[in-house]
């Protein structure tokens, strides 16, 4: 790792370790730019590298074409203090990518696909984010009942095919052992090149796993949030 690196930590969720990717710039000098979450409000901040890491390995994203690493460094800096976190638009991933590339991407989001798609993601936004715009009561709750539902179908197919993924890993390791001891590289070669393959997909998964998880705590806290809105509405 070294200045104007763009990288990441595996982070614990909801008591699941491991859940999702949070990204970052190193700095070079043991301090990191990132949105940190420390706060009630997530902001671009300067940690420590300790801070950012939590004592988890660090890993370094490769991208095709950065920025010199002192542009990488200017960039991140000039949106220190920003508040303005988005899962889908602007979290982690899509502030470190934007700073090293110039592009607002997040390839977690991404791994999503059709499913993630055919979640109606602008009403699950509007509920993550507290809209206040005036409902019924009626029309509010099910509204949030309707989006926690979609969530939950999405997280248990995603759960089961990141389960599956996880089967072929320790197959293929496996294999790979069993390639080795009779002496068949070739084999055993291929059997790795497959279960690299399969990391990777279990990777895909969990990064899914962990945005899900994230919209239904902020959908949970909002829909309470809302109830306690509405209760003081009806008593008015």
């Amino acid at each position: 790792m070294a200045q104007g690196d763009q990288i990441y930590v595996m982070r614990d969720l909801a008591g699941m370790p491991g859940l999702y990717q949070h990204h970052g710039i190193d700095c070079g000098d043991c301090t990191v730019i990132h949105y940190s979450k420390a706060k009630a409000e997530a902001e671009v901040s300067r940690t420590s590298f300790d801070a950012f890491s939590w004592g988890n390995p660090v890993t370094t994203v490769t991208q095709p074409e950065v920025y010199a690493p002192t542009v990488v460094i200017e960039r991140a800096e000039s949106r220190l203090g920003e508040r303005q976190y988005d899962l889908f638009l602007n979290n982690c991933e899509h502030f470190a990518t934007w700073c090293t590339t110039g592009r607002t991407e997040s390839r977690q989001l991404a791994t999503f696909g059709l499913r993630l798609d055919q979640l109606n993601l602008p009403e699950l936004r509007r509920l993550a984010e507290a809209d206040r715009h005036s409902h019924s009561p009626e029309v509010a709750r099910a509204n949030f009942q309707k989006a926690l539902g979609d969530i939950a179908t999405a997280y248990a197919t995603t759960r089961t095919d990141q389960q599956a993924a996880q089967k072929d890993l320790d197959d293929w390791h496996r294999v790979a052992q069993k390639a080795l001891t009779l002496n068949r590289e070739d084999l055993a070669r291929e059997a790795l090149h497959r279960k690299v393959a399969a990391q990777k997909r279990v990777e895909q998964l969990t990064a899914q796993l962990s945005d899900l998880v994230e919209l239904e705590l902020n959908l949970q806290r909002n829909r309470a949030f809302t109830e306690r809105r509405l209760g003081l509405e009806g008593e008015g």
